[in-house]
């Protein structure tokens, strides 16, 4: 069970801080001895050394967040959103100059050119972000895109054990975001983000995984017996073709889309990373340079179907298509 706020804030942040100067104290300890666990590995792929300095990077972060966090409330700003945006995009951008340093990584972004009338509703609609889930660090990724690229200000749905890291604890609960647990189940979810998208502005986006999880085969065979369970074969029938992704689930999608009938919808596709799953994986795995590719789908909002059955059609044919397109995406990786 989640320890309940007040204790989280005087126990969990200050921790935060603690480890923080105890690894930067210690950090030549730390670098001799993951660089003798990794000597097995060849050297370009001793990543031990690359971890402790990620880490430590990640740390120092959260602490400087956390410093932030208590200023802004100290001096009556904790609920001023855009110096919260900021922080946060502040720190996604360090994050990730951290990794493009670390771990070598490289971004590339495809997205179709816009027209001149798409380019002006860029600026005065909300978005809806419907994106597959798979790989570390996709939707820190995703949130720092959004903010940095294309100016928004994104709404999310988590999990609640997320607020176990008390940074994205206190800066997320400030912001309009949810944290939703398993016991309030799959209806408390449908309705945080129901209220997350009817509220929305012309600058917001709401991002969700329709997925609900990253992908494995396992979950892919249980997600197709589930359909199968409940007499969906059509959509059973889809999701067996389905190589890389989990069906999509469609309840949340169309409450946020009926909940915002203005806002455009934003499919979004990535590959890269996304055999990496476990901590295991990340280890034995992770390439000496990181690659992630992304394509982004936009689809105004006077062309998502209206009825349900129809959206729930529209939704898998995106599903199909970004499949397509990670399908096509390995084979050019393979040549």
């Amino acid at each position: 069970m989640l320890p309940p706020r007040f204790l989280r804030r005087l126990v969990f942040a200050p921790l935060v801080i603690v480890a923080t100067v105890f690894m930067l104290v210690t950090l030549p300890l730390w670098l001799v001895v993951t660089a003798a666990a990794s000597m097995r590995l060849p050297p370009p792929q001793r990543r031990g050394p690359r971890f402790v300095w990620f880490g430590v990077a990640w740390l120092t972060l959260e602490s400087a967040v956390l410093i932030a966090c208590l200023w802004l409330w100290l001096v009556g700003g904790a609920r001023g959103q855009e110096r919260h945006y900021a922080l946060i995009e502040w720190f996604l951008s360090k994050v990730y100059a951290a990794a493009v340093r670390i771990f070598r990584l490289t971004v590339d972004i495809e997205e179709p050119e816009p027209t001149h009338q798409e380019q002006s509703a860029r600026l005065t609609r909300p978005i809806i972000v419907l994106s597959r889930h798979a790989g570390p660090g996709d939707s820190f990724l995703l949130i720092f895109h959004l903010l940095d690229r294309y100016r928004r200000r994104p709404r999310i749905v988590m999990k609640a054990a997320l607020q176990y890291d008390p940074s994205l604890d206190v800066i997320i609960n400030r912001l309009p975001n949810a944290f939703v647990s398993r016991k309030g189940g799959h209806g408390r979810t449908i309705e945080e983000i129901e209220r997350l998208s009817e509220t929305m502005g012309e600058r917001d986006a709401l991002v969700i995984f329709p997925e609900g999880g990253n992908f494995t085969p396992r979950r892919r065979r249980l997600a197709i017996r589930r359909l199968e369970e409940k007499g969906l074969e059509e959509e059973a029938e889809r999701a067996r073709g389905m190589d890389h992704l989990l069906p999509p689930r469609p309840n949340g999608a169309i409450a946020a889309i009926e909940s915002c009938p203005a806002a455009d919808v934003i499919f979004v596709a990535h590959t890269g990373l996304d055999d990496l799953i476990t901590p295991a994986d990340i280890w034995r795995k992770l390439p000496y340079s990181a690659h992630i590719t992304a394509k982004w789908w936009r689809v105004p909002a006077a062309e998502v179907p209206r009825r349900r059955e129809e959206r729930i059609r529209w939704l898998f044919d995106h599903w199909e298509q970004i499949d397509a397109w990670i399908s096509a995406q390995r084979l050019a990786r393979t040549r």
